[in-house]
């Protein structure tokens, strides 16, 4: 699969973010790749609370990680994403490299979906708002 990423961002490592051994405790990568999209919506115009507005609920609904280097306090990284539609999902394909070395850190497919009134919909009003940002 190619990677055409739409978005990137720019994050530091902060020490208690890190484990005894030294390195990011795996959980924490979850953070970043949440924090990226949350980014990422704002920066397309399609904010949570303008979805809310609109009556839609994005709810992730699968993460996968796979962690290949680990980060060290201090650290700059990027993260960057780029986005599909599959069927009635919206999946984010993200990817975290270290700054200093372009090393790939940790990857992650985050498949989300959504609902109105507690119900999952197609999300079509979802891709009226990110429409230029949905990969083929």
């Amino acid at each position: 699969m190619a990677k055409d990423y739409s978005y990137e961002i720019e994050i530091k490592v902060r020490d208690y973010e890190c484990d005894a051994q030294g390195i990011v405790n795996n959980a924490n990568y979850q953070h970043y790749f949440e924090h990226a999209r949350h980014e990422f919506l704002e920066h397309a115009g399609c904010s949570f609370g303008a979805m809310r507005e609109a009556g839609i609920e994005p709810v992730v609904a699968r993460i996968e990680i796979n962690y290949k280097n680990s980060l060290r306090g201090g650290e700059l990284f990027v993260c960057k994403l780029f986005m599909r539609r599959e069927g009635i999902r919206f999946v984010f394909y993200q990817d975290i490299f270290r700054k200093s070395d372009g090393v790939l850190c940790a990857e992650a497919k985050v498949t989300t979906v959504c609902t109105r009134e507690g119900k999952i919909i197609k999300g079509d009003e979802l891709v009226e708002m990110l429409g230029e940002y949905i990969s083929e």
